[in-house]
């Protein structure tokens, strides 16, 4: 009688034991999601080292692993070297057309290149074809002592606006990615980084594109053809930056456009090239299958009218200067979503162009899902005592 109880007791707890377990990893899941959200429960990227999927209209991750590993990052290194030379063009500091000299020290660069000779001169849009194409470190370095003077002082330039980006992970020590001492960045800060290299639309023409031809019309052609296959063989894949050395295995950030969404997928330390484009096509998929946008408002909306105290102007228009805009997960109704803007009542001025004046808090339910800061689209200086004199007499006799 007693080895039956023992025996019953023995099964019962077996029996409350298995129920513990797929009770307690649902909770681990719902945890998940109450945190972030969208991230994706399958592993995307098993071949990787390091990964991240990113949608790039919001920033929002579906997916990392090990995304904050600071890594060799190769020729992924050219992305800021890319940011860096289509700012200054956007900034007038650069013209497309500026002559770019090539150095010995750049022409003795080693890896891919587009084999410049000392003395060689070529354009600016001709360099960044070489950058973009075919991951030429000597064109890198060529427009690097354009754009500084020297390499040094352009890597200089390059951890700073890392530090500007808010980049934790990533040190720079040259401008092409070649081996290098203290030289890092990780599958997140690269994807951060790319998505600020996509703001600038002109971009696109040089990293989707799959051929082209330098020295055309010369006695020495060179054929381009694109490191990243995928801007072939992906539908809506137009960039950004393969990176291959020994110690980083087959590296890319990718970037494709599709329905009305751009993603970004970086992995790191993949085994070979096949393994590498056959996870970003599979992340690429899962976005754009399983995610959605929905827009709270479109660039150039007004949003918002700010009374400015003793200013030249008594308002000023906040308006979108992006679309603002959430990732839902398709299925999930948009009937919960709601926002708020937080605007003081009033700013005194002066008010500098680009200044933070407010936020727009996007809600899902009670949870914040997302906050866009609001900034001043010009520069409002504060009033003469003329001009506020007159505005204050005028208002003596002005009836309310």
């Amino acid at each position: 009688m007693r080895k039956q109880r023992w025996t019953a007791l023995l099964l019962a707890f077996c029996i409350s034991t298995a129920a513990l377990g797929p009770a307690s990893g649902v909770f681990a899941e719902e945890k998940s999601k109450a945190k972030g959200g969208t991230a994706a429960a399958v592993d995307l990227a098993p071949g990787a080292r390091s990964a991240i999927l990113m949608d790039a209209g919001t920033g929002t991750v579906i997916y990392e692993k090990n995304s904050h590993d600071k890594l060799p990052p190769a020729s992924i290194t050219k992305i800021m070297t890319m940011l860096l030379t289509v700012e200054a063009l956007d900034d007038g500091r650069l013209k497309l057309d500026d002559k770019v000299r090539t150095s010995e020290y750049a022409a003795s660069m080693g890896g891919s290149q587009i084999f410049l000779e000392p003395g060689e001169e070529m354009t600016v849009d001709e360099m960044l074809k070489g950058i973009a194409m075919a991951s030429g470190n000597d064109a890198s370095v060529a427009m690097a002592e354009k754009l500084a003077g020297s390499e040094s002082a352009f890597v200089d330039m390059m951890n700073k606006r890392a530090e500007e980006l808010g980049l934790k992970d990533t040190h720079f020590a040259n401008c092409n990615g070649l081996p290098a001492t203290n030289h890092y960045s990780s599958a997140h800060d690269i994807a951060v980084m790319s998505r600020e290299l996509l703001k600038h639309e002109r971009i696109i023409k040089y990293t989707g594109s799959y051929q082209d031809y330098l020295r055309k019309d010369s006695s020495k052609p060179f054929w381009l053809v694109n490191t990243n296959k995928l801007v072939r063989f992906y539908t809506g894949a137009d960039g950004l930056k393969t990176g291959y050395t020994s110690e980083a295995k087959f590296c890319l950030s990718a970037t494709a456009a599709r329905d009305g969404l751009r993603a970004v997928a970086v992995v790191l330390g993949e085994p070979n090239t096949k393994t590498r484009n056959s996870e970003v096509s599979g992340m690429f998929d899962y976005l754009f299958s399983q995610y959605k946008l929905h827009t709270i408002h479109k660039a150039g909306d007004t949003i918002a009218t700010l009374n400015i105290e003793k200013g030249e102007k008594k308002t000023l228009p906040i308006t979108a200067k992006d679309a603002y805009s959430v990732l839902l997960k398709k299925g999930v109704t948009q009937e919960g979503i709601r926002h708020e803007l937080v605007l003081p009542e009033s700013i005194k001025a002066p008010v500098a162009e680009g200044q933070t004046v407010g936020k727009l808090v996007v809600y899902q339910g009670t949870s914040v899902i997302k906050e866009y800061e609001l900034k001043a689209d010009e520069a409002v200086p504060k009033a003469g005592w003329w001009k506020l004199f007159k505005r204050t007499a005028g208002s003596l006799f002005t009836a309310d």
